[in-house]
């Protein structure tokens, strides 16, 4: 009885410590982390080419993980090439650039590397054109570019009149970034004014109020500045009503010319000429010649018919053709916002952004 006691008690006690004795290793793997199961490209380099042309060749080296896949993919190249690990963590390849080939200094190549499950990825920051400049380079010399090209409206000004009635006109100057397309919005006006710029960075135009126009003395007037695909917008700060007793200002009456503009656009028209009888016969007689030709000349009478009609149809239009006049139309818009198009037998020798006069019907330079 003894002997069965203590056998009993032996069981007991092993059975109380089971938890402990099979689960601990399972507890610590759920808690448990590798930290070099995390796969990172240290660095992602290559040895550019003095010419990205056929036969040139271009060195990768990749660094990372060990123990892992790692291939390259060039923009422009159909297929991901691997890189060969030379050594613990560092892939290398060398590519040789193939006639079919269209590889420039900035093409994008991209780095994979797996390891396990786990893939990292990395962009070439270098250029693969030995001496030109790599992304980062690039990357600040564009945002650069892009803050100098800020466009800014330093002052935005207007000589009013004393009244708000037809007739009366409101002059109103801009200062900004120099070689843009300035603009006036006002409050109660259809359209807009367009501002002329009459020296580096300034800009200045003038409204004749009209008898539809509804304007009040503080109406919204907003000028808008755009160089390239920028733009900058400023309100007015002031009334486009004068004090009693105020002069207008001798800069209006001197920089104001009722004819002058800026040309707008220039457009190429073709026009058709008349076609005649008379093409329309010859193409008939062609058309006829080569329906009877078909089946070897024993063409039927519709063939006939029907080849002299598309006969006809072609004559007819090969003669618009042969008489088609081209001639060019240039728009000019006015410094009081208006605009006028003049026609052009032959080509103008003006440009878009030109400043001119209209005098008689024709564009002088202003």
């Amino acid at each position: 009885m003894n002997i069965f006691k203590r056998t009993l008690i032996a069981l007991c006690a092993l059975t109380a410590l089971a938890p402990f004795a099979f689960f601990p290793t399972v507890a610590q793997a759920q808690q448990y982390v590798n930290p070099a199961a995390v796969v990172k490209i240290d660095g992602f380099d290559v040895e550019p080419a003095p010419r990205l042309s056929a036969g040139n060749e271009l060195l990768f080296t990749l660094y990372g993980n060990p123990g892992g896949t790692a291939s390259v993919r060039i923009e422009a190249v159909v297929d991901r090439f691997p890189l060969a690990e030379v050594e613990a963590g560092v892939y290398e390849a060398t590519y040789t650039i193939s006639i079919r080939d269209r590889i420039t200094a900035t093409s994008t190549v991209t780095a994979n590397l797996r390891v396990g499950n786990q893939i990292a990825t990395a962009i070439l920051d270098e250029s693969l054109l030995a001496g030109a400049a790599s992304r980062s380079d690039m990357k600040r010399a564009s945002d650069a570019a892009a803050a100098a090209a800020i466009v800014k409206v330093t002052r935005f000004e207007v000589d009013p009149p004393v009244r708000l009635d037809a007739g009366e006109q409101l002059f109103f100057s801009l200062s900004g970034n120099p070689g843009g397309k300035a603009s006036v919005r006002i409050k109660g006006v259809k359209g807009k004014l367009a501002l002329t710029e009459v020296a580096a960075g300034r800009y200045e135009g003038l409204y004749t109020i009209k008898n539809r126009d509804r304007i009040a003395a503080n109406a919204e007037v907003i000028a808008t500045l755009r160089v390239g695909e920028r733009e900058s917008r400023v309100l007015l700060g002031q009334s486009l009503l004068a004090a009693p007793g105020h002069t207008p200002s001798s800069r209006r009456a001197a920089r104001y010319c009722t004819n002058c503009g800026v040309v707008e656009s220039i457009n190429v028209v073709e026009v058709k000429g008349e076609g005649t009888y008379l093409g329309k016969i010859a193409g008939g007689v062609v058309g006829a010649l080569i329906g009877s030709q078909i089946g070897k000349g024993r063409g039927t009478t519709a063939a006939e018919i029907a080849g002299a009609v598309g006969g006809a149809v072609a004559g007819n239009e090969i003669e618009k053709r042969t008489k088609k006049t081209t001639h060019y139309e240039v728009t000019v818009r006015f410094q009081g916002g208006g605009a006028q198009t003049i026609s052009y037998a032959a080509e103008p020798a003006f440009r878009v952004g030109d400043k001119v006069k209209v005098e008689n019907g024709a564009l002088v330079a202003n």
